[in-house]
C-alpha cells in the first residue's frame, strides 16, 4: 500500500506538474521579436541585425527630430526655414530657430538617442559577427564594412551636432566611464576607410552602402576636417569612377525634381538615401520625420497637418538672379520677392516679375505656382499663421496627388505617410564639395566647371517650359526664369568661395545641410546674425531678439540626462 500510494502520489504530481507547465506556457508564451545568440549566429540572423541597423537611419520608431533629414537642425537653424505653423504648436522646436536651446530640451535628447541607438545597433552586428557560422569570410567582411559605414554615419551626425562626443565601439562595456575629450574624426575616418576599401561596388538591394557611398562620406569627412588635398584627390577618383549600388555611374539627373519624386528615386544622383515605404502596415516605415511638414488648411492638398517647416523669405530671395542669370550673394536680401502675405486667397495677386532661378519653384510652394499635381498653391488657405510662419510651404518633402493610395496617404489621426526617400547625400552635393576642395587645394578652373555642371542642370528644366509631373500641359509662365553659367574665370579664392557657397545654398535648399555648412566654413555667426537682423523685422513675433553667440551656438547642447548619467562627458561651452 505504501508503495502503491507513493506511485499514486507521484502520478498525481506528474499530472499537476504537466498542467502547471501547460498553464505557464499559456500565460507566459515565448517572447516574439526577441532572439538569443544561437538564433542570430548564422547568415539569416546577422543579415537581419544588419537590416535593423539600416533602419536606425530614420531615427527611433515614431520619433520626430532624430532622423538624418535634419530639417530642424540643419535647415531651420541655418535660415532656410522658420519653424512654421504657429507659436503654440511643438513649442520645443521654437528655440532652434532662435538659438535658445537648453540641455533639458527633449528634442535634443531625441537626436542624441537617435545617433547612439544607430551606433549601438551597428555595434551589435560587429559584436555578433565573429560568432556567426555557415557564412564565408568574404560575406562576413561585407557585413562588417556595412556595419562600420552605418556606425560612421551616426558618429558623423553626432560630430556635426555636438562636436565633443564619446566614441563607443563594440568593445565598450562601461558606458558610465566614457568621456568626450578626444576628437573622434580619426575613428570616423578609420570606419569609412575600411568601408571604402572593403565594400563591393554593386549591391543586391537599393539603399545598401557600396564602395562609392563610403568614398563620398570619407571625402566629406575630409572637408569637415579641412583636409582639402585628401578630399580633392578622393573627389577626383569618385567623379571619374563612382557608381551607385546598382552599378550606374554617378551623374546629375536631367531634371532637378527627379530627386524628390518617389517614382524617380534611387537614380544616378543618389549616393545614399533613407529608404521609406508606405502601405506595409507601419506608418513609421514611411517618412515619419516629415509628417507635420505639409501645407495646413482645407481643400485638396497633400498631408493632413500641420504647416511646419515653412521656407523663409530670405531663402526665397536667394533665388533672385541678375540680368546674366547669376545669383546675387551680396544683395539678394535687400528687397523681397513679391509674396501674397498680406492677402487672402480670395484676393487678386500679381506674382513677382523679376529674374528667378527655377530651383525656387521646385523647392518652395508659393502662390500661383503649381504645387506638384495638386493645382496652383492658393496662398493663405494653406497657411496656418502667416504672421508667424510666412506665406510659403515646403515642397521637396511633399508627395504628389497621383501617389495617394500607392506610395502615400492619410493615416493615424489624420497625418500623412509617404514613401518618398530622403537623400542624405546626392551627386550635386558631391560636385559642389569637390569644387570647394579644388578652390582650397587645386584649380579654380576645375571648381568653376563643377559649379557650372550644377547650374546647367538647373537651367535645363524649368516649370515654365515643361509640365510638372502629372500636371496638365500648360503655357503659363510662373516667373522670369533665368540661370546663367559662370563664364568669366574666378579672380581669386575669395570670389570662388563665395560662388560655391551660395550655390550650395540654392541647390541644397531645405535639405538639412545649410547650418552645418556655415559652421564648417567658420562663418555661422556672421551669416546667422545678418539673417536674424533682417528676419526679426519680417517676423517680429517669431525672431525678434534672437541672437547667435559665436563660440557657443556652432554646436548644440549635450542633453542634461547624458551629463547626469555619464560623469566623464562634459557639457559644450556656453551651456
Amino acid at each position: 500500500m505504501k508503495s502503491k500510494k507513493i506511485i499514486y502520489v507521484s502520478a498525481v504530481m506528474m499530472v499537476a506538474i504537466a498542467a502547471f507547465t501547460a498553464c505557464k506556457k499559456f500565460l507566459n508564451p515565448p517572447l516574439k521579436g526577441v532572439y538569443d545568440e544561437s538564433q542570430l549566429a548564422n547568415a539569416k540572423g546577422i543579415n537581419g541585425m544588419l537590416v535593423n541597423a539600416y533602419a536606425t537611419l530614420r531615427g527611433p520608431e515614431g520619433v520626430i527630430s532624430a532622423s538624418a533629414s535634419n530639417w530642424e537642425w540643419g535647415s531651420i537653424a541655418g535660415g532656410d526655414a522658420y519653424k512654421g505653423t504657429e507659436l503654440a504648436d511643438r513649442t520645443d522646436d521654437n528655440p532652434i530657430m532662435r538659438f535658445e536651446l537648453t540641455p533639458a530640451n527633449p528634442i535634443v535628447s531625441a537626436k542624441w538617442n537617435g545617433c547612439y541607438d544607430g551606433i549601438g545597433q551597428a555595434n551589435a552586428v560587429l559584436k555578433m559577427l565573429p560568432k556567426v557560422t555557415g557564412m564565408s569570410d568574404a560575406d562576413k567582411k561585407q557585413i562588417e564594412a556595412e556595419a562600420k559605414f552605418i556606425r560612421a554615419h551616426h558618429f558623423f551626425e553626432a560630430k556635426k551636432m555636438w562636436n565633443n562626443v564619446p566614441w563607443v565601439d563594440e568593445t565598450v562595456t562601461d558606458h558610465k566611464g566614457l568621456t568626450n575629450t578626444t576628437d573622434i574624426w580619426p575613428k570616423i575616418e578609420a570606419d569609412l576607410s575600411f568601408a571604402y576599401n572593403t565594400l563591393n561596388e554593386v549591391k543586391p538591394y537599393k539603399g545598401q552602402a557600396n564602395k562609392w557611398a563610403a568614398a563620398c562620406y570619407l571625402a566629406k569627412a575630409y572637408m569637415f576636417e579641412k583636409k582639402f588635398a585628401e578630399a580633392k584627390a578622393l573627389f577626383t577618383t569618385i567623379i571619374a569612377n563612382g557608381k551607385n549600388a546598382q552599378g550606374v555611374k554617378y551623374a546629375l539627373t536631367s531634371n532637378y525634381q527627379d530627386n524628390f519624386v518617389v517614382k524617380k528615386e534611387n537614380n544616378s544622383e543618389t549616393i545614399f538615401a533613407i529608404q521609406f515605404s508606405y502601405g506595409d502596415g507601419s506608418t513609421t516605415n514611411a517618412n515619419f520625420d516629415n509628417i507635420l511638414n505639409y501645407p495646413h488648411g482645407g481643400g485638396s492638398k497633400p498631408g493632413g497637418c500641420c504647416g511646419f517647416f515653412q521656407p523663409s523669405q530670405a531663402l526665397v530671395n536667394s533665388f533672385e538672379t541678375d540680368a546674366t542669370g547669376l545669383p546675387m550673394p551680396d544683395t539678394y536680401n535687400a528687397s523681397n520677392v513679391t509674396s501674397d502675405e498680406a492677402l487672402l486667397s480670395s484676393q487678386p495677386f500679381t506674382p513677382y516679375s523679376g529674374n528667378l532661378d527655377p530651383r525656387l519653384d521646385w523647392s518652395v510652394g508659393r502662390r500661383g505656382v503649381p504645387y506638384h499635381d495638386w493645382g496652383n498653391h492658393p496662398g493663405r488657405d494653406w497657411i496656418r499663421d502667416v504672421t508667424y510662419g510666412g506665406p510659403y510651404s515646403p515642397k521637396k518633402n511633399t508627395y504628389f496627388k497621383a501617389d495617394e493610395g500607392s506610395t502615400a496617404g492619410k493615416v493615424g489621426w489624420g497625418f500623412s505617410a509617404n514613401a518618398l526617400n530622403y537623400n542624405i547625400m546626392r551627386y550635386a552635393d558631391v560636385l559642389l564639395m569637390a569644387a570647394e576642395a579644388e578652390i582650397e587645394a587645386g584649380s579654380l578652373v576645375i571648381a568653376q566647371t563643377y559649379i557650372n555642371m550644377v547650374r546647367a542642370r538647373a537651367a535645363a528644366f524649368a516649370p515654365s517650359n515643361a509640365a510638372p509631373y502629372n500636371q496638365p500641359a500648360t503655357t503659363a509662365t510662373y516667373a522670369t526664369y533665368n540661370v546663367g553659367l559662370y563664364t568669366v574665370p574666378f579672380v581669386d579664392q575669395v570670389a570662388a568661395r563665395k560662388a560655391v557657397r551660395f550655390e550650395r545654398k540654392l541647390e541644397l535648399a531645405m535639405e538639412g545641410h545649410r547650418f552645418f555648412d556655415l559652421v564648417r566654413w567658420g562663418i555661422a555667426a556672421t551669416e546667422m546674425n545678418a539673417y536674424l537682423s533682417v528676419e526679426s523685422g519680417r517676423r517680429p513675433t517669431t525672431l525678434a531678439g534672437a541672437t547667435f553667440v559665436a563660440g557657443k551656438h556652432e554646436y548644440y547642447p549635450i542633453p542634461s540626462d547624458v551629463i547626469a548619467n555619464m560623469p566623464g562627458v562634459k557639457q559644450n561651452p556656453g551651456y
